[in-house]
Protein backbone atom coordinates (compact mmCIF):
# COMPACT_ATOMS: atom_id res chain seq x y z
CA UNK A 1 0.00 0.00 0.00
CA UNK A 2 1.14 3.19 -0.36
CA UNK A 3 2.01 5.73 2.31
CA UNK A 4 0.31 9.00 2.26
CA UNK A 5 -0.02 10.08 -1.87
CA UNK A 6 -2.30 8.44 -3.97
CA UNK A 7 -3.70 6.56 -1.15
CA UNK A 8 -6.90 5.38 -1.60
CA UNK A 9 -10.09 6.42 0.99
CA UNK A 10 -13.38 5.40 1.56
CA UNK A 11 -15.62 8.15 3.07
CA UNK A 12 -18.58 6.36 4.83
CA UNK A 13 -20.86 9.24 5.47
CA UNK A 14 -24.70 9.96 4.62
CA UNK A 15 -24.49 14.11 5.08
CA UNK A 16 -23.86 15.34 1.31
CA UNK A 17 -21.81 18.41 2.37
CA UNK A 18 -19.29 16.74 5.13
CA UNK A 19 -18.71 14.08 2.27
CA UNK A 20 -18.31 17.21 -0.76
CA UNK A 21 -16.01 19.02 1.92
CA UNK A 22 -13.69 15.72 2.71
CA UNK A 23 -13.87 14.55 -1.53
CA UNK A 24 -12.70 18.00 -2.29
CA UNK A 25 -10.32 18.57 0.42
CA UNK A 26 -8.71 14.97 0.18
CA UNK A 27 -8.44 15.29 -3.46
CA UNK A 28 -6.41 18.49 -3.23
CA UNK A 29 -4.24 16.52 -1.28
CA UNK A 30 -3.99 13.86 -4.00
CA UNK A 31 -5.84 11.15 -2.37
CA UNK A 32 -8.18 8.63 -4.14
CA UNK A 33 -12.18 9.26 -2.96
CA UNK A 34 -14.15 6.52 -3.01
CA UNK A 35 -17.90 7.64 -1.38
CA UNK A 36 -20.46 5.52 0.37
CA UNK A 37 -23.78 7.06 2.01
CA UNK A 38 -25.12 4.12 3.92
CA UNK A 39 -23.63 1.44 5.95
CA UNK A 40 -24.36 -1.38 3.67
CA UNK A 41 -23.19 0.55 0.52
CA UNK A 42 -20.00 1.48 2.92
CA UNK A 43 -18.82 -2.51 3.65
CA UNK A 44 -19.58 -3.32 0.09
CA UNK A 45 -17.26 -0.25 -1.41
CA UNK A 46 -14.89 -1.29 1.07
CA UNK A 47 -14.99 -4.85 -0.26
CA UNK A 48 -14.52 -4.23 -3.55
CA UNK A 49 -12.15 -1.15 -3.96
CA UNK A 50 -9.87 -2.00 -0.85
CA UNK A 51 -9.15 1.08 0.50
CA UNK A 52 -5.97 2.01 2.17
CA UNK A 53 -8.16 3.87 4.50
CA UNK A 54 -11.97 4.45 5.83
CA UNK A 55 -13.29 7.64 6.88
CA UNK A 56 -16.51 6.41 8.73
CA UNK A 57 -19.40 8.34 10.77
CA UNK A 58 -21.05 6.33 13.03
CA UNK A 59 -24.73 7.85 12.84
CA UNK A 60 -25.85 6.17 9.02
CA UNK A 61 -29.71 5.67 8.29
CA UNK A 62 -29.39 1.55 7.91
CA UNK A 63 -26.87 0.27 10.02
CA UNK A 64 -24.87 1.97 12.35
CA UNK A 65 -21.04 2.51 12.21
CA UNK A 66 -20.45 0.35 14.72
CA UNK A 67 -21.89 -2.59 12.79
CA UNK A 68 -20.26 -1.14 9.91
CA UNK A 69 -17.06 -1.48 11.85
CA UNK A 70 -17.28 -4.66 13.32
CA UNK A 71 -17.90 -6.10 9.53
CA UNK A 72 -15.18 -4.78 8.32
CA UNK A 73 -12.89 -5.84 10.69
CA UNK A 74 -13.82 -9.32 10.29
CA UNK A 75 -11.34 -9.71 7.19
CA UNK A 76 -9.43 -6.68 7.29
CA UNK A 77 -6.99 -4.01 9.34
CA UNK A 78 -7.40 -1.04 7.08
CA UNK A 79 -7.39 1.98 9.48
CA UNK A 80 -10.43 3.26 10.21
CA UNK A 81 -10.66 6.94 11.04
CA UNK A 82 -14.06 7.59 12.87
CA UNK A 83 -15.77 10.86 12.27
CA UNK A 84 -18.88 11.76 14.55
CA UNK A 85 -20.84 14.00 15.93
CA UNK A 86 -21.23 11.86 19.26
CA UNK A 87 -18.72 13.11 21.44
CA UNK A 88 -19.16 11.24 24.54
CA UNK A 89 -16.28 8.55 25.93
CA UNK A 90 -18.54 5.71 25.99
CA UNK A 91 -18.79 6.49 22.33
CA UNK A 92 -15.50 6.61 21.50
CA UNK A 93 -13.97 4.00 23.96
CA UNK A 94 -16.91 1.37 22.29
CA UNK A 95 -15.60 2.31 18.80
CA UNK A 96 -11.57 2.13 19.71
CA UNK A 97 -12.41 -1.55 21.30
CA UNK A 98 -13.95 -2.52 18.24
CA UNK A 99 -11.18 -1.90 16.18
CA UNK A 100 -11.29 1.92 15.16
CA UNK A 101 -7.55 3.59 14.88
CA UNK A 102 -8.23 7.14 15.67
CA UNK A 103 -11.43 9.07 16.25
CA UNK A 104 -12.58 13.04 15.31
CA UNK A 105 -15.70 14.37 16.23
CA UNK A 106 -17.80 16.88 14.30
CA UNK A 107 -17.66 19.74 14.22
CA UNK A 108 -13.34 18.89 12.97
CA UNK A 109 -10.69 20.96 11.74
CA UNK A 110 -9.30 19.64 8.44
CA UNK A 111 -5.37 20.30 9.00
CA UNK A 112 -6.46 17.95 12.45
CA UNK A 113 -7.76 15.39 10.07
CA UNK A 114 -5.47 15.09 7.52
CA UNK A 115 -2.70 14.94 10.49
CA UNK A 116 -4.48 11.64 11.56
CA UNK A 117 -5.33 10.43 7.93
CA UNK A 118 -1.28 10.71 7.66
CA UNK A 119 -0.28 9.09 10.97
CA UNK A 120 -2.80 6.23 10.27
CA UNK A 121 -1.31 5.52 6.50
CA UNK A 122 2.56 5.99 8.01
CA UNK A 123 1.64 3.36 10.68
CA UNK A 124 -0.01 0.92 8.54
CA UNK A 125 2.97 1.47 5.93
CA UNK A 126 5.12 -0.33 8.89
CA UNK A 127 5.68 -4.02 8.75
CA UNK A 128 3.94 -5.27 11.85
CA UNK A 129 6.41 -8.38 12.07
CA UNK A 130 9.18 -5.42 11.97
CA UNK A 131 11.80 -6.57 14.78
CA UNK A 132 13.36 -3.06 15.70
CA UNK A 133 10.97 -0.45 15.91
CA UNK A 134 12.67 2.86 15.63
CA UNK A 135 11.36 6.31 17.09
CA UNK A 136 13.54 9.39 16.48
CA UNK A 137 16.22 8.89 19.56
CA UNK A 138 14.33 5.58 20.72
CA UNK A 139 15.04 2.01 20.06
CA UNK A 140 13.13 -0.88 20.44
CA UNK A 141 14.27 -4.32 19.62
CA UNK A 142 11.39 -6.80 19.40
CA UNK A 143 13.09 -9.87 19.29
CA UNK A 144 15.48 -9.55 22.01
CA UNK A 145 13.29 -7.02 24.17
CA UNK A 146 15.89 -4.33 24.32
CA UNK A 147 15.14 -1.07 24.58
CA UNK A 148 17.99 1.79 23.55
CA UNK A 149 17.29 5.41 24.70
CA UNK A 150 20.19 7.51 22.80
CA UNK A 151 21.94 4.55 22.29
CA UNK A 152 21.74 3.62 26.22
CA UNK A 153 20.21 0.39 27.02
CA UNK A 154 16.65 1.38 29.07
CA UNK A 155 15.95 -1.29 32.18
CA UNK A 156 12.42 -2.14 31.96
CA UNK A 157 10.86 -4.51 34.25
CA UNK A 158 8.75 -7.28 32.25
CA UNK A 159 5.51 -5.56 32.92
CA UNK A 160 6.60 -2.17 31.62
CA UNK A 161 8.27 -3.48 28.68
CA UNK A 162 5.46 -5.37 27.86
CA UNK A 163 3.38 -2.21 27.95
CA UNK A 164 5.81 -0.33 26.05
CA UNK A 165 5.68 -2.74 23.30
CA UNK A 166 2.20 -3.10 22.73
CA UNK A 167 1.75 0.71 22.59
CA UNK A 168 4.64 1.29 20.40
CA UNK A 169 3.52 -1.48 18.20
CA UNK A 170 0.20 0.50 17.59
CA UNK A 171 1.78 3.96 17.05
CA UNK A 172 -0.08 6.43 16.19
CA UNK A 173 -2.85 5.08 17.71
CA UNK A 174 -5.26 5.29 20.61
CA UNK A 175 -5.54 2.14 22.73
CA UNK A 176 -7.91 2.52 25.38
CA UNK A 177 -7.70 1.02 29.22
CA UNK A 178 -9.06 -2.09 28.83
CA UNK A 179 -7.39 -3.02 25.75
CA UNK A 180 -3.96 -2.39 27.28
CA UNK A 181 -5.31 -3.87 30.42
CA UNK A 182 -5.96 -6.97 28.66
CA UNK A 183 -2.94 -7.22 26.50
CA UNK A 184 -0.39 -6.60 29.10
CA UNK A 185 -2.19 -7.86 32.43
CA UNK A 186 -4.20 -10.44 30.43
CA UNK A 187 -7.51 -11.91 31.06
CA UNK A 188 -7.50 -11.32 34.71
CA UNK A 189 -7.87 -7.91 36.00
CA UNK A 190 -10.92 -5.51 36.08
CA UNK A 191 -11.74 -2.29 34.99
CA UNK A 192 -10.68 -0.93 38.19
CA UNK A 193 -7.25 -1.89 37.94
CA UNK A 194 -6.46 1.03 35.67
CA UNK A 195 -4.52 2.70 38.37
CA UNK A 196 -2.36 0.16 38.19
CA UNK A 197 -1.92 0.90 34.17
CA UNK A 198 -1.64 4.99 35.32
CA UNK A 199 1.32 4.06 37.62
CA UNK A 200 3.49 1.80 34.99
CA UNK A 201 2.84 4.69 32.49
CA UNK A 202 4.33 6.98 34.82
CA UNK A 203 7.08 4.76 35.33
CA UNK A 204 7.78 4.42 31.90
CA UNK A 205 7.80 8.08 31.46
CA UNK A 206 10.37 8.53 34.09
CA UNK A 207 12.64 6.34 32.07
CA UNK A 208 11.91 7.56 28.84
CA UNK A 209 11.05 11.08 28.91
CA UNK A 210 13.12 14.57 29.60
CA UNK A 211 10.43 15.77 31.30
CA UNK A 212 7.57 12.84 32.40
CA UNK A 213 4.95 16.05 32.72
CA UNK A 214 5.28 16.90 28.88
CA UNK A 215 6.00 13.69 27.25
CA UNK A 216 6.81 13.32 23.55
CA UNK A 217 6.62 9.57 23.64
CA UNK A 218 3.14 8.87 25.69
CA UNK A 219 0.36 10.99 25.54
CA UNK A 220 -2.58 10.67 27.35
CA UNK A 221 -6.11 10.47 25.63
CA UNK A 222 -7.83 11.90 28.98
CA UNK A 223 -10.99 9.58 30.20
CA UNK A 224 -10.21 6.76 27.11
CA UNK A 225 -6.40 5.70 27.06
CA UNK A 226 -3.09 6.32 25.65
CA UNK A 227 -1.52 6.70 22.32
CA UNK A 228 1.99 6.49 21.76
CA UNK A 229 3.65 9.35 19.34
CA UNK A 230 5.44 8.46 16.25
CA UNK A 231 9.21 10.51 16.05
CA UNK A 232 9.61 12.03 12.49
Amino acid sequence: MTTTSGARILIIDDEPQICKLLKVTLQAHHFDIHTAATGEEGVYQASISHPDLIVLDLGLPDISGMEVLRRVREWTRVPVIVLTAKDREDDKIAALDSGADDYVTKPFGMGELLARIRVALRHAAKSADEPVLQFGRLMIDLAQRIVELDGNRVKLTPTEYDLLKVLASSAGKVITQRQLLQQVWGGHHHESDSHYLRIYIGHLRKKLEEDPTRPVFIETEPGIGYRFLLQD
